[in-house]
Order: C-alpha cells, then structure tokens, then sequence
C-alpha cells in the first residue's frame, strides 16, 4: 500500500521489537485531505489488526500496539502514529508499507 501522508521512521530496540513513529500534518481547512489523512491511519491499523489480531501491549504478549494523537490549531491538523510491534511484525509492515 502506498501512503501518501505517514512517513515512519523506524526504530529497532534490544529486545527485537521495534516501532514506527509517522507525523503527518494537513491545512484544517481542508476537510477532503483532513478525511484522507484520517482514512490513511485507519488503512494503517486495520491492516495491523487483519495480519496481527487486536492490538495489545507488547509486554502482556501482544504482536503489536499503537499510540494515536490528534490536535488543531485552528491552521494546521496533526495527528502522531507510533506503532510497536515484535520483530514478525516489524518485518511484515515493513512489506506491506516499503517507503514507509
């Protein structure tokens, strides 16, 4: 899948599991990519839920967990992604996401 507005970059930890953290930015004005950049997360994580079942931390045996934050400041919309996942995870999104 290509993404157009997530940009991750990746980060590998000790213990194997590593993360994506993305920011991605758009004119508030601009409902039509306001909803795109939203729909783009949500492609994200509905991919990670389909190949990794329910998202659940790390450290209670889950495959994979993400944080999502969301704010405006009347010109801008943000929204911050970081996804964390164990070593099959991070080598699967890393397919399913190339220029991620």
């Amino acid at each position: 899948m290509q993404l157009e507005y997530l940009l991750f970059d990746f980060s590998d930890e000790e213990s194997g599991n590593g993360s994506f953290d993305a920011m991605a930015s758009v004119a508030s004005v601009s409902a039509h990519h306001v909803a795109a950049m939203n729909a783009e997360v949500q492609a994200v994580l509905a991919w990670s839920a389909a190949a990794f079942g329910v998202a659940a931390a790390l450290d209670d045996g889950g495959e994979w967990d993400y944080e999502l934050n969301q704010s405006e400041d009347g010109l801008l919309t943000t929204l911050t992604l970081t996804l964390s996942g164990t070593p099959a995870f991070c080598k699967a999104f890393s397919a399913a996401f190339p220029n991620s």
